[in-house]
C-alpha cells in the first residue's frame, strides 16, 4: 500500500509522525498511511467549535461526533489520540474576526484564518512537545523538494486542490509539515479507506464553514455583533440613492442578486461597500474591473522567483496572468470581484510563490 508521502529517511522505524485529525475521511486515511509506515503514530483533535453537535447536524469539523470518530478510528489503527481545547483561542482569532470583517465591509475567509492559528501554529507546536518527526494533514496540496528546500505546489486532483487556503504557511512549518493525500484523486482516498476499513469511510465531507454549518452567516454576524442589521442606502457611483439595503453583511463586492432596484438600463453589481457611511455603491459590470490590488500580510515563499505568474483572487477563481510590485499584484487584464478581505495567492504553475490579503482594489476603468 502507497505509504504517501513521509520523507524521513528510507526506514521510518523509530520515528514519530503526528497526524491532524478532524474525524473525517482525509485525515483518517491519512492517519492509516502513516501507521503502515511502522512510525509511532499519533492522532490530535483540535476541540475548537461545537456548533455542529449543538444543533444536531453532522459534518461540522469541530462536533462532537467528529472527535467520537477521530478517536474510533485510532482506536481501529491502535495509536495514540488526543484532544485539545481550543475554542477560546479560536473564537478570538477565528470566530471574532469573522463577524468584524463582515462590519468593516470585508468578504472573510476564516479557513485561512484557522490554518494560520489554531491548526498551523497551536497544532505544529504540540506535535512538537510531542517530539514528532513531522505533522501530516488530509490538506489536499503536494510539498515538493525543490533546489532551494520544501516548495507548496497545487494538488494533483484539481477539483480538491486547498492550495489557496494555504498561502499563508510559513517556510519553517512547511518543512515540518506532510501531505500524503496531494498526489491522489479524492476517490482513490475513499476507496484506500473501505480497504482498511475505517468507519468513516462513507462519510460526506463538510461543505460549510466549521462554525456556520447552515450556511446561514449573516445569522452567526448578528448573533455576535448585535448592530451588524443597520439598514442604510444603496448609491450609484455618484452618491445617488437608488435603494435601501438591510445591513452590509448581506453584500459582498460581484453580487447581483438581492438589491431590489428596478428600472435601470442595464444590471447593476456591488463594486464597494463603504463601511463608514454603511453604503453599498452599485455599478455595472464594467465597474467591477480591477488593474491592481494592495496585499496585507504577505507570505513569500518562491525565494528570489522573478519569472512569470498567475494570481487567483478568490478559491473558485480561475488563475490569471499578473506581476507583483511590492505590496501590489497586478493584472494583466481587468480582473472582476477582487473583494477586499479575500486573499490573493500567487503562482508558478503548479508551484505556490505566495499570497496576502486584498487591501483595497484599483479600478481599471480610465477616469474621464
Amino acid at each position: 500500500m502507497d505509504t504517501g508521502e513521509f520523507q524521513l529517511g528510507a526506514d521510518l522505524a523509530g520515528k514519530r509522525i503526528v497526524v491532524a485529525m478532524s474525524g473525517g475521511v482525509d485525515s483518517s486515511v491519512v492517519a492509516a498511511l502513516a501507521a503502515r509506515t511502522g512510525a509511532e503514530t499519533i492522532g490530535i483533535t483540535l476541540q475548537l467549535y461545537d456548533h455542529g453537535e449543538a444543533i444536531g447536524r453532522a459534518g461540522s469539523c469541530c462536533a462532537g461526533r467528529d472527535i467520537r470518530d477521530a478517536r474510533s478510528v485510532c482506536d481501529r489503527l491502535g495509536i495514540a489520540h488526543y484532544v485539545f481545547d481550543h475554542e477560546s483561542r479560536f473564537r478570538d482569532q477565528v470566530i471574532d474576526r469573522f463577524a468584524d470583517d463582515y462590519l468593516a465591509g470585508r468578504t472573510p475567509i476564516p479557513c485561512i484564518q484557522c490554518n494560520m492559528g489554531p491548526k498551523f501554529t497551536d497544532l505544529l507546536a504540540a506535535a512538537r512537545d510531542l517530539g514528532a518527526d513531522c505533522l501530516a494533514t488530509g490538506h489536499y496540496v503536494r510539498r515538493v523538494e525543490g533546489p532551494g528546500g520544501a516548495e507548496l505546489h497545487r494538488a494533483a486532483d484539481p477539483a480538491r486542490d486547498q492550495s489557496y487556503f494555504l498561502f499563508a504557511t510559513t517556510q519553517a512549518q512547511l518543512d515540518y509539515l506532510r501531505f500524503p493525500l496531494g498526489a491522489m484523486p479524492k476517490p482513490r482516498v475513499r476507496e484506500l479507506a473501505a480497504e482498511l476499513g475505517l468507519g468513516v469511510a462513507g462519510k460526506p465531507d463538510s461543505q460549510d464553514i466549521c462554525f456556520v454549518p447552515d450556511g446561514d452567516y449573516a445569522s452567526l454576524v448578528k448573533k455576535l455583533r448585535p448592530d451588524a442589521d443597520t439598514s442604510g442606502e444603496i448609491v450609484d457611483e455618484t452618491g445617488r440613492v437608488l435603494g435601501k439595503h438591510r445591513g452590509l453583511i448581506h453584500f459582498t463586492v460581484g453580487q447581483r442578486r438581492g438589491l431590489e432596484i428596478g428600472g435601470t438600463p442595464e444590471p447593476l453589481y456591488v463594486i464597494r461597500l463603504d463601511a463608514a457611511a454603511k453604503r453599498v455603491v452599485v455599478g455595472p459590470k464594467a465597474a467591477l474591473g480591477v488593474s491592481a490590488a494592495r496585499l496585507s500580510g504577505v507570505n513569500w515563499l518562491a525565494g528570489d522567483y522573478r519569472g512569470p505568474m498567475t494570481a487567483k483572487v478568490r478559491s473558485l477563481a480561475k488563475p490569471v496572468a499578473a506581476h507583483f510590485d511590492g505590496d501590489r499584484v497586478v493584472f494583466d487584464a481587468p480582473e472582476y470581484g477582487v473583494a477586499p478581505g479575500q486573499a490573493t495567492v500567487l503562482y508558478a504553475g503548479d508551484r505556490v510563490l505566495g499570497g496576502g490579503w486584498i487591501e483595497e482594489t484599483e479600478s481599471a476603468l480610465v477616469p474621464a
